[in-house]
């Protein structure tokens, strides 16, 4: 589910709503009015939920979504509606886009001051030149922030941060005492495309950035948000500068990672 804190939700949509959205059938004896409130991943998802697999081959992992899109032949699953796609991901892609149809940039309503009045600063913060603090968005005490930086919507910084000049950070929570050096991008959209015969569809990007406490970051180095879920940096991680770490990548505690290295699924 998406953190209501960086994404507007525009649903609910009846299932026969996602459906028409998706061009495909309503399946026989199903209730079209079943109203659907937001997608989910399939360990995560629960009975007002869409979610998807699209590996026709193996079994449906156990989920408590009321409907998967799925590739294959329509599957018999106790509780859960499963409907058959021709491309899963594509078909996901354009359901997550009308429930965030904003999701791709974080907005802002260049009306309004470049400290939002909703912004919640606490004491000793210290801003740069040219710093930009999105609508309710959190910074804690001592942190400060250089030229430049960019703090969107609902971002938490916690205390005794140091962001350099140059940073943007969206869709994230920041933990103590975390160091980010110049050029760095936190909370970006991960690289994920449906691919077909009419070329390639982005898929929305929903999900968060966790940075937890005394990481330190490397100058213009990349760290995108979770597709669905979490983008994770463990505790006392150390990362070098320019490197790129993929959606949905979780980072144990106290790694180093290293320059010019990629980084996605999971590093202890």
């Amino acid at each position: 589910m998406a953190d209501p804190r960086f994404y507007d939700n525009n649903g609910p949509f009846s299932l026969a709503e996602i459906c028409k959205f998706i061009s495909v059938p309503l399946p026989a004896g199903v209730d079209g009015s079943t109203q659907i409130s937001d997608v989910a991943a399939l360990s995560g998802a629960g009975p007002a939920h869409l979610s998807f697999f699209a590996n026709s081959t193996k079994p449906l992992p156990r989920t408590g979504a009321a409907v998967c899109l799925v590739s294959g032949a329509r599957r018999d699953v106790p509780g859960t509606v499963t409907i058959p796609c021709a491309s899963v991901q594509g078909a996901f892609a354009t359901v997550v886009s009308h429930f965030y149809p904003e999701s791709g940039l974080d907005f802002s309503d260049n009306a309004q001051p470049p400290v939002h009045p909703s912004a919640r600063l606490g004491k000793g913060v210290r801003l740069g030149h040219g710093v930009v603090v999105g609508a309710n968005a959190e910074i804690g005490d001592g942190t400060r922030l250089g030229h430049n930086v960019v703090i969107g919507r609902g971002v938490a910084i916690g205390r005794n941060c140091e962001i350099g000049s140059n940073v943007t950070i969206s869709h994230a929570y920041i933990g103590d005492n975390v160091l980010v050096l110049p050029g760095v991008q936190i909370g970006q959209p991960g690289f994920g495309f449906a691919s077909g015969t009419s070329g390639h569809v982005k898929i929305p990007q929903v999900g968060r950035v966790i940075v937890q406490d005394k990481v330190e970051i490397g100058a213009c180095t990349t760290i995108d948000r979770g597709a669905l879920g979490d983008t994770v940096v463990g505790e006392g991680t150390k990362i070098d500068n320019l490197v790129q770490i993929g959606h949905n990548t979780h980072i144990g505690r106290h790694c180093v990672i290293v320059a010019q290295v990629g980084i996605s699924g999971s590093c202890e």
